[in-house]
């Protein structure tokens, strides 16, 4: 993913001290240059380098259209000119930022030189007025923390927009028979939010592992490579791990030609017949994730959502992993397991744990293909995008790992402060028992986010 842009679009009011207004354009820009993102100022367009002027707007449109900023930050270094802020915003429609520097004490003769935080009060009602949505920090000095903790939660929630306004998921097969859960409108996804879909056959999906495993390139031998040497696949014939190596090939070569992002693939039982594969695709998986090309289970293109989601707003710190809720702790209440067949990244793993490529416990043919491990305890955030009847919601809440018993497959024990609320949340909302996690705290930057996404009500625990 590239860096992301931030529009720095310094605003100022005539009737305010210009000079001041002037040193705090410096002084701002200098403190968010650190901060997260590439900046593509308004330089040269007038002689002082500030919003001011309404003949200067078309020049500031064209030049943040040919930059293709992910965002706009307008600081506002006196009072402002709300109604060009706005005007910028809703033309630009990209995710907006507005703040400005604490007002210093008036001068010895009772003049103030700015009022910046009552420009920030019209600003916020006039961009209301356009049906813009925006972020705000609150009122502070450029050196104060929540300033920076803010600007930084904004560079994440551009990132986060960015990747959902370009999603395109790679569908391999329909969904399993006998998971209606997974059921989705893929024309009102393409309708209200722009997602993507394209689908592949498994059918196509066979045919190219085939040809990777009799023509054998340099991609498939990497591939070998790295599951060999991360992995004890002792339990598993060579034949299968050469399978699982070129469907790891064969789907990420898929992504890349026909521009997809996620995927979202038939993962039981058809890959697992003697016409298919004969390996199970979970492990493949959670190295796609790792390589941040989120994978989920049993075509939940919901699921594929909710992935790239959480895994732009952590900013790719982690692999992200995709579970079912499945079961509640046996003697911890507000604990719930986090597990599926296989498909957690071996990067996530517990530091104790040896990790083995297995077989399916569940399928009567126990083929090979399942990740066995637990993967580390932590900090992290849950989330879930879903919808029914035209109305969609995304689960947000955060818990931390702890302790629990052994179990197949790969798995977590989450702990959250109250899981019946969540539960309930669960059940009764548009929600199914997938969702996906990260580790880390990113719930502010999901429910942010959703301010930029029409139709998209955040759900926080």
């Amino acid at each position: 993913m590239s860096e992301v842009k931030i529009g720095y679009i310094p605003t100022r009011r005539d009737v305010f001290d210009r000079s001041e207004a002037y040193r705090y354009r410096g002084v701002v820009k200098k403190a968010v240059q650190s901060l997260g993102a590439k900046l593509v100022d308004i330089d040269g367009i007038n002689g002082e380098n500030l919003l001011f002027d309404e003949r200067d707007l078309p020049a500031v449109i064209d030049r943040m259209q040919r930059e293709k900023v992910d965002g706009l930050f307008f600081p506002h270094c006196n009072f402002g000119t709300e109604d060009l802020v706005a005007k910028v915003a809703k033309e630009l429609g990209k995710p907006v930022l507005i703040w400005g520097p604490r007002d210093d004490a008036p001068l010895a003769d009772g003049l103030r030189t700015r009022d910046t935080q009552c420009g920030l009060f019209a600003t916020g009602k006039v961009l209301r007025r356009f049906n813009v949505p925006f972020t705000y920090i609150e009122n502070s000095w450029v050196d104060a923390p929540v300033f920076a903790k803010g600007y930084q939660k904004f560079v994440s929630v551009c990132r986060t927009v960015r990747a959902f306004r370009r999603l395109r998921i790679l569908q391999l097969g329909p969904r399993p028979d006998g998971f209606w859960s997974v059921i989705c409108n893929e024309g009102e996804l393409l309708e209200r939010f722009g997602v993507q879909t394209f689908p592949v056959s498994l059918v196509d999906l066979v045919e190219r592992v085939k040809s990777l495993l009799r023509e054998k390139p340099q991609p498939f031998q990497a591939a070998m490579q790295r599951i060999t040497g991360k992995i004890d696949v002792s339990d598993c014939v060579g034949a299968d791990v050469e399978k699982l190596a070129a469907l790891y090939v064969g789907i990420r070569s898929l992504c890349k030609e026909h521009g997809c992002t996620a995927a979202a693939i038939q993962c039981w039982n058809a890959l697992q017949n003697d016409s298919g594969l004969g390996v199970m695709p979970c492990m493949v998986n959670g190295l796609l994730i790792e390589d941040g090309i989120p994978v989920t289970c049993e075509t939940d293109l919901h699921g594929a959502v909710t992935a790239i989601l959480l895994q732009e707003a952590a900013d790719r710190c982690s692999a992200i992993f995709f579970s079912d809720l499945t079961v509640r702790h046996p003697t911890n209440d507000n604990a719930e397991l986090l597990w599926h067949c296989g498909n957690f990244s071996p990067s996530l793993a517990d530091p104790t744990e040896e990790k083995k490529l297995g077989r399916h416990f569940i399928f009567p043919s126990h083929k090979c293909g399942t990740g066995e491990w637990k993967i580390r305890n932590g900090e992290v955030t849950v989330c879930r995008f879903d919808g029914d009847h035209g109305d969609y919601h995304l689960f947000i809440g955060e818990g931390r790992g702890t302790d629990g018993p052994r179990t197949r497959g790969t798995y977590f024990w989450l702990e959250v402060e109250n899981w019946p609320k969540w539960e309930r949340a669960l059940v009764e909302g548009p929600y199914i028992h997938h969702c996906a996690a990260v580790h880390a705290r990113v719930a502010d930057v999901l429910e942010e986010t959703c301010k930029y996404i029409p139709g998209l009500c955040p759900e926080r625990m």
